[in-house]
């Protein structure tokens, strides 16, 4: 009877699964130990891919590297703090909280997104809530600033609201946030801009347009309200010239 050796991660998993999700894969086959050797972790595999006779062993162990410095390069594993030997490393707790979370891959997608500065009503108002998961209200937060801000910067009465407010503030003729000199197309396509987005994300009834359980695209319409802010604060310096 053949024994078959184990290494990390199943060879049909090494050899099909991008890398961020042979990284994830890899991630959660280090359990729960509080140290790990790159150089056991590699010559472990090495060893149990030659004996089970894989023909395509260093393309194995390539492919294992790869998912290592992913899990390094967003920090999911880094050194040990007790082992002065750089071939030592430890899960972080971030790698922790993500190996333990099923959507913890979507949740670093998401973060990414994010990682950049917001502007910073949305620093102040909306990256909190969305940290700690809100998906939902985190984006009703992002599109209800947008809404404040953009009545802040016109002046209009508090009774316009929603879709009514970004049409009249970007409106082609005479609307106190359009480009007086642009062409009237671009006019109309920001006021469009502005009006659809509050429509399809911060109105309550509509709340059906965006799956809060995807983080990623939570943080997309948080995106979305950032780029709205960057549009509507180059809009209130061209009214300041």
């Amino acid at each position: 009877m053949r024994m078959t050796y184990s290494g990390p991660v199943p060879v049909e998993q090494i050899r099909e699964l991008p890398t961020p999700e042979l990284a994830m894969a890899l991630l959660r086959s280090f359990g729960a130990g509080d140290t790990l050797n790159a150089n056991n972790v590699f010559r472990g595999a090495e060893q149990a891919f030659q004996s089970n006779g894989e023909r395509d062993v260093d393309a194995l162990l390539a492919r294992l590297s790869d998912a290592w410095a992913w899990l390094v390069a967003r920090g999911l594993i880094g050194p040990h703090p007790k082992q002065t030997d750089s071939s030592w490393k430890r899960v972080t707790s971030l790698g922790r909280e993500v190996a333990g979370d099923s959507d913890g891959q979507a949740k670093l997608w998401a973060a990414d997104r994010l990682a950049g500065v917001l502007d910073p009503a949305l620093e102040e108002k909306v990256r909190p809530i969305f940290n700690l998961g809100d998906y939902e209200t985190a984006c009703f937060a992002a599109m209800k600033t947008v809404e404040v801000e953009v009545r802040t910067a016109t002046g209009l009465e508090s009774s316009v609201i929603g879709v009514d407010l970004m049409r009249q503030a970007f409106k082609v003729d005479g609307g106190p946030l359009a480009d007086p000199v642009a062409h009237r197309g671009e006019k109309l396509a920001l006021m469009e801009l502005f009006a659809g987005a509050i429509g399809a994300f911060k109105n309550p009834a509509s709340h059906c347009t965006v799956h809060f359980d995807d983080p990623v695209e939570a943080a997309e319409v948080i995106q979305l309200a950032d780029l709205l802010l960057r549009l509507l604060r180059r809009a209130q310096q061209r009214g300041s010239k």
